[in-house]
């Protein structure tokens, strides 16, 4: 049995990020050989450096939904406050979406809620949303009496995951967002995408590195720690998926001519393991993925990896030690710490290294 304990170590609060770097490139990036376990600290405009040419990087292009918004029951002052966080949509020609409501005791079917602008003023205007009925625990289908996108446009707030513990502020907007973003649908951002700059992509393409790109809308699931201590009892949330031929032939290529697939970040990572096929060549298609990746999963889509420092017992921290050995890897979050590097969504990134064996 593999038990979530060895995957837990102690941080520091103040190691986690509550801003992005000034600058999204001059984040910091930890660079870590996988065989070896020695470990680098560049700023992350130096990955050009660590990237060869005929190597292809691949990055998911979810778009952050303005998915987290506030309303109160029938629009009265008086009435129940509801907070609303948007999962997926159910239809693409409804106005309906899956949905996690708080307080869910409260939330009864035919509820309806009038939605708050940002300040937390109650519109007069109409504008809510109707409770449709319940799924599980927080989990609710919900009707808006119009256009959901405009909707969000005026009441929605940027979702900051809740180690972030503040508000959401203007420039959440855009810093909550890839350089790559473009596919409308998640809950949270895809962050080792976070670091990227017009100007590194460009740097990357001159040396000849490919691009693709494939979609995976991130659910809230990926905050969730591991709470049972055997990691196979573990239920994993779904999240949908698109991949396109286009980037399924250009990982096959790339890895037919020897050369590199580096994931830019897990969510790339559990799309591509959800789409290979026991030869490693990779299948286009679309789906629900509830994939659960940990030791002594082989990955079969890419050889390089570059994320984020991920939450103790996580998921995703189980998935990163399928790069390189947690030993290893726990190791290198403790050189992180001791070099005072920035933790989680907003935080640095570490670059794991192919190993020279596949």
């Amino acid at each position: 049995m593999l038990g979530t304990h060895l995957f837990d170590y102690d941080l520091p609060e103040e190691l986690i990020a509550q801003y992005p770097a000034d600058k999204r490139d001059e984040s910091r990036m930890l660079v870590l050989d996988p065989d070896s376990g020695d470990c680098e600290i560049h700023p992350f405009y130096e990955i050009v450096n660590f990237i060869n040419p005929g190597d292809l990087l691949v990055c998911n292009n979810t778009k952050v939904l303005r998915g987290r918004m506030y309303g109160v029951k029938n629009g009265d002052p008086e009435g129940a406050k509801f907070e609303l966080l948007l999962v997926a949509k159910l239809d693409n020609n409804s106005n309906r979406y899956s949905a996690l409501l708080r307080p869910g005791k409260r939330a009864k079917a035919g509820t309806f809620v009038a939605l708050c602008d940002t300040d937390g003023t109650i519109n007069t205007n109409g504008d809510g949303f109707t409770v449709i009925g319940r799924y599980e625990e927080d989990t609710f289908e919900i009707e808006f009496n119009r256009n959901p996108d405009e909707l969000q446009l005026k009441y929605g707030h940027i979702p900051l995951p809740p180690y972030i513990r503040r508000s959401d502020e203007a420039n959440d907007e855009n810093r909550y967002q890839t350089v790559f973003a473009k596919e409308k649908g998640a809950v949270a951002a895809p962050t080792a995408g976070l670091h990227f700059t017009p100007e590194v992509l460009e740097k990357l393409a001159a040396k000849g590195v490919d691009k693709k790109e494939l979609t995976l809308h991130v659910g809230p699931g990926t905050f969730k720690t591991v709470s049972v201590e055997n990691i196979e009892e573990h239920k994993m949330h779904f999240e949908e998926y698109f991949l396109d031929a286009e980037t399924a032939d250009a990982v096959n290529n790339t890895r037919k001519n020897g050369k590199n697939v580096l994931a830019i970040g897990t969510t790339t990572v559990r799309t591509l393991e959800s789409c290979v096929n026991s030869e490693g060549l990779l299948i286009p298609g679309h789906g629900r993925t509830d994939i659960f990746l940990y030791p002594p999963h082989k990955i079969m889509g890419c050889d390089m990896l570059l994320t984020n420092f991920h939450l103790p017992k996580s998921t995703l921290l189980m998935l990163v030690s399928c790069f390189v050995d947690r030993e290893k890897m726990l190791n290198a979050y403790e050189i992180a710490k001791a070099n005072k590097m920035r933790f989680y969504s907003y935080g640095d990134c570490m670059l794991i290294l192919p190993r020279k064996e596949k």
